[in-house]
């Protein structure tokens, strides 16, 4: 069996998918990172059509792939091996099957390993395992009545039916009284789905009274609806309703008997829109990120399979999820960069689901306070609609900005709170209203240094500082997870008591609170202990039951959350994501601050925001006191356009890595002769990455500029082709590169 090159055309979606008949040879796609399809034979017996999973011989082993069209001919008759069976599952539809290719194409990447994300639950292929559960006989049969036989029967007969152990639980008795009235013919078995699909929501529910400017963007969706494919971008300060704005459109689908995707950027963001979809619909959406559990993924995907789920809410992966009639796409927070996947397969699911959209011909609508420059571009050019929410729902007011220039009003030595923030907690907590601290640095210390020989602690496996957790008395690496105990003395000339940390965290910053403010009851929210749907949910709560006074948090408060008492938030140190050679590090400095600004005062108290800053004349910190995003936004789009930068110009960035640092050198610079040249084409580098070593691999980088129109993939292919690339090394291909 050999792979046989070809360039597979999707059939046309008002048609029937062929179909094969025994002896045909079909080309079966397998989700490995494969380029070309293979061919096989369908066996005696079977007739199969294109999108169907089926099982087929791989060298000794069976594995899962999907008919992707009719085989190519290459392989004799006498080596070419059959179909072993086709799985009892809802084909792949064609808009599926397009979009994995499409993406592969763009992304450069094998066709096999984007059907991998779209296979990411091998098990849901296989038939269900339903669990056995009881119910009462009727009629019972005669049998000697116990005590406890009565009780069993009697909870049997009540509610829908219970396995053995939580019937037995029920009923106060142990599992053998209930394997022996179930041999005597009292209890009848039967089997229960692992999960069953989500609730529909129910559409009757009255939705809010909307505002004159949300109802006009909610008319404006609900008509997009109806009309095919469009990219909708509603925009809205934070506070404007802009969840409840495309709720109506979620309705309206359903409506329509059509299913729904919303991807959300955190874990922790979807806590409170959990529950504003459950006041809306009264029940829950699917969801989909990496804290469900495998059988819940499992159960998941054959619910979506099937058609008997009407929304799912997700992180990026939801996007490859097995939608037989996706009617609607919303991507909440567009801007955000954990949208972008930098490991395997890379690509924006943002921009990939503006393509997904495309191909099923139905509306997508990018969600955001701060709409990313590329988006805004698009809206420029009049590729995009804009809906714009320019107020706070209810009348609430934004909130006040103020800017604490450093170098004039520091803080104390050894603190991290400036005299005029520490004034603004003060009063805020006399009122007995609620502050929010923002600091993106997790753990306690970023640094760990020998105030003797200067030593610096560092992941033996990445090219980054160990950050110190005293919560977790560990020293870990934020890059590959690495740990170790603190150690009682340096590594490196043995002073002991010498390591001292520099620089704050979140857990350094609350300590400061803490010392500061005794009285006040003290939250830190973080991924290390917001890290689930529960947690995060019991953080809500706490805050909204004003059982927390003061919070510490990173950016994963900074959007989203909507909390009626948090009047002040103060950002510790804005400028630090303005370091580096980042290409968006202001716009992604603007919309952090801006975003975790709008925390403050969405209510009918007014808000305050304290930002404290070294560089308070960097146009960054101008626009968010002034208020003036269009000044920035036009500042930072001339920028771009000048360097001929996105959106205004391609992007593509190589990665060489291995674990041998001669071998990635070699390759890189064979890259490095091999790149092309001309026609606007300029090739950077190759340079050693930002991180220089992640997870123990050597890593170099090269980076393609290109103009807007250019059509970079063609061009990677073919210089890739030429490089003479050593075995050892990979090249990871990041097309519109993020980081």
């Amino acid at each position: 069996m050999t792979a046989t090159a070809r360039t597979h055309a999707s059939p046309s979606g008002d048609e029937s998918p062929p179909t094969f008949a025994p002896g045909a040879h079909v080309a079966v796609r397998l989700p490995l990172p494969l380029t070309d399809a293979y061919d096989y034979r369908v066996p005696p017996g079977l007739t199969l059509a294109v999108g169907d999973f089926v099982h087929v011989p791989l060298g000794p082993r069976k594995i899962t792939g999907v008919i992707w069209g009719k085989g190519g001919g290459g392989v004799p008759e006498n080596r070419m091996k059959n179909v072993a069976a086709r799985l009892d599952v809802p084909p792949m539809t064609v808009e599926a099957m397009a979009f994995v290719d499409w993406v592969a194409d763009y992304t450069v990447t094998p066709p096999g390993a984007v059907l991998r994300m779209a296979l990411s639950v091998p098990e849901a292929l296989e038939p269900a395992k339903a669990l056995t559960a009881y119910r009462a006989a009727d009629p019972l049969p005669e049998i000697k009545i116990t005590a406890a036989r009565e009780r069993v029967l009697a909870a049997a007969a009540e509610g829908p039916p219970r396995q053995a152990a939580d019937l037995a639980r029920a009923a106060g008795v142990t599992p053998g009284v209930i394997n022996g009235l179930a041999k005597l013919g009292a209890l009848t078995a039967c089997d229960l789905p692992v999960f069953a699909p989500p609730e529909p929501p129910d559409l009757s529910r009255p939705g809010p009274v909307l505002s004159g400017d949300q109802a006009a963007a909610a008319d404006a969706l609900s008509a997009a609806v109806s009309d095919g494919f469009s990219v909708q971008v509603l925009e809205g300060v934070p506070g404007s309703g802009k969840t409840e704005v495309y709720l109506q459109a979620v309705a309206d689908t359903i409506r329509q008997g059509r299913q729904v995707l919303v991807l959300l950027p955190e874990i922790a963001l979807s806590a409170q829109w959990l529950e504003r979809f459950r006041a809306r619909f009264g029940s829950e959406p699917a969801l989909w990120h990496s804290e469900v559990t495998q059988a819940q993924r499992r159960e998941t995907w054959r619910h979506m399979a099937a058609g008997r789920v009407d929304v799912v809410v997700g992180a990026r992966s939801a996007l490859f999820l097995p939608f037989p009639d996706l009617g609607l796409i919303i991507v909440d927070e567009e801007h955000d960069s954990s949208f972008k996947q930098e490991e395997g397969v890379v690509y924006n699911a943002r921009d990939m689901a503006v393509v997904r959209a495309h191909l099923g011909a139905f509306p997508i609508v990018l969600v955001s306070a701060t709409p990313s420059l590329e988006t805004q571009a698009n809206v420029d050019r009049g590729r995009y609609a804009h809906l714009h929410l320019p107020g706070r729902h209810g009348g609430a007011e934004l909130p006040d900005v103020d800017l604490v220039d450093m170098t004039k009003a520091p803080p104390q030595r050894g603190q991290w709170l400036s005299p005029p923030l520490r004034q603004a907690i003060t009063e805020t907590l006399e009122r007995g209203e609620q502050a929010l601290l923002f600091l993106n640095r997790r753990g306690y210390a970023p640094l760990t240094l020998c105030r003797a020989c200067g030593h610096r602690l560092q992941c033996p496996q990445c090219t980054a500082w160990l950050v110190e957790h005293r919560l977790l008395q560990r020293l870990q690496c934020h890059h590959c997870g690495y740990q170790m105990a603190p150690p009682p003395k340096c590594p490196e000339c043995g002073a002991e008591d010498s390591l001292v940390p520099c620089g704050p965290g979140v857990e350094r910053l609350a300590e400061e609170v803490a010392a500061l403010y005794p009285e006040a009851r003290v939250a830190m929210a973080t991924s290390d202990n917001l890290y689930n749907q529960r947690t995060a949910r019991e953080f809500v709560h706490r805050i909204e039951n004003r059982e927390v006074d003061l919070i510490v948090g990173t950016q994963i408060v900074a959007k989203g959350y909507h909390f009626p008492m948090l009047t002040l938030v103060g950002v510790i140190d804005a400028d630090l994501g303005l370091s580096g050679g980042d290409l968006r590090a202001a716009e992604r400095t603007y919309q952090l601050l801006y975003q975790v600004a709008g925390r403050a005062g969405r209510a009918e108290h007014p808000g305050r925001v304290v930002i404290q800053t070294y560089m308070p004349e960097h146009p960054v910190m101008a626009a968010i006191a002034a208020g003036d995003r269009e000044a920035f936004l036009a500042a930072e789009a001339k920028g771009r356009e000048d360097a001929h930068m996105p959106p205004y110009g391609r992007l593509v960035g190589l990665i060489v890595s291995g674990t041998d640092e001669a071998a990635v050198d070699a390759g890189a610079r064979a890259l490095g002769r091999a790149a092309p040249q001309g026609n606007g084409i300029q090739v950077l580098g190759p340079a050693p990455a930002p991180l220089a070593m992640i997870r123990g691999r050597h890593r170099r980088r090269l980076l393609l500029k290109a103009g807007r129109g250019t059509q970079v993939q063609p061009i990677v292919r073919d210089w890739i082709r030429r490089a003479a690339i050593p075995k050892k090394v990979r090249v990871q291909i990041d097309v519109d590169p993020y980081s």
